[in-house]
């Protein structure tokens, strides 16, 4: 196996983006620095006095139409596709600095972070990476939404979505550990129905929108085409899926699966799921996983450090 399973990795280089937000439309400035072993995923509003706020669940604030973190009433909105692309390429460690409330939309999707990360290069770092293995079924319910995580080897996301015409419904099955998030997940972008703009317009959100951050559709069709892939729709999910799992604080042994679900109960998952002290237990994977793919080290002590984060 890879070593890059075994250890912590940082970025070799800062990054930087600008853009705007997508439901604000303020313009913002984002730089990503390297972080020593065991720092996580850290957020730092250079605006007001570098005040920082972590990527954990505990932080959780708005999960609408956008994964937001809050501390102390300091927002750090739309995290999800930063989030996402750091787990996607098994970026452990980041200081991400930022001088507005919400980052920048890109292209809608996780590409532009993960060749911006390939460009600067990633530091394999001396801790071992520990691994949420999951030993027990833990389930989210609300009507005929789902999602729920069970005990498996590597790291599973299975999705279902039913949307109005012309999406319909697709599914999508990927496995993390193959390595396939840059090509199969990051290229698929955020999407929304022109219909419902002014509507969510008058709510506040969609400020930053445009025909180069989002797939916009109407009934007949996508109105800024082509599609990246036929079903982009419901890899985005996964994509959001992804991120949002991000605030359990590591990546996750076992498989997850989803069924119209959204950020309200992506992250609903995270907080039962850390709750539940008997679901779970750190992992490391050993180097005689590559006998074995994802073959985990168990550390049950660590149970109680991890709820706490």
């Amino acid at each position: 196996m890879n070593p890059t399973a075994h250890y912590e990795q940082t970025l070799q280089q800062a990054v930087s983006f600008s853009g705007i937000g997508l439901h604000s439309g303020a313009p913002v400035q984002m730089r990503m620095l390297p972080a020593p072993a065991g720092t996580g995923i850290l957020f730092r509003r250079t605006d007001l006095d570098n005040f920082e706020i972590a990527a954990s669940g505990r932080n959780v604030a708005k999960v609408s139409y956008a994964t937001s973190l809050m501390r102390k009433g300091v927002l750090i909105s739309t995290t999800e596709h930063l989030l996402s692309a750091l787990i996607g390429l098994g970026v452990d460690n980041v200081i991400v600095e930022l001088d507005n409330l919400e980052l920048p939309i890109l292209d809608g999707s996780a590409q532009p972070y993960v060749e911006a990360f390939r460009a600067a290069g990633l530091k394999l770092q001396r801790r071992r990476r520990e691994y949420i293995r999951i030993l027990k079924t833990v389930e989210v319910r609300e009507g005929d939404k789902f999602i729920g995580v069970y005990p498996g080897d590597g790291y599973r996301v299975s999705y279902k979505i039913d949307f109005p015409s012309p999406i319909g419904a697709q599914g999508f099955d990927i496995d993390l550990a193959a390595r396939s998030y840059d090509t199969q997940i990051a290229p698929a972008r955020t999407f929304g129905f022109k219909e419902d703009e002014q509507k969510l317009r008058d709510m506040g959100l969609i400020r930053g929108v445009s025909d180069t951050s989002a797939i916009i559709l109407d009934r007949k069709g996508v109105l800024n085409g082509p599609l990246r892939f036929n079903d982009e729709f419901v890899r985005h999910k996964v994509l959001d899926l992804i991120g949002d799992l991000a605030l359990a604080g590591h990546q996750i042994l076992g498989h997850v699966v989803a069924e119209r679900a959204g950020h309200a109960m992506h992250t609903a998952l995270v907080s039962r799921l850390l709750k539940d002290r008997s679901a779970w237990e750190l992992a490391t994977l050993q180097p005689a996983a590559a006998r074995a793919p994802m073959q985990p080290h168990t550390r049950v002590a660590a149970r109680t450090a991890l709820a706490a984060v």
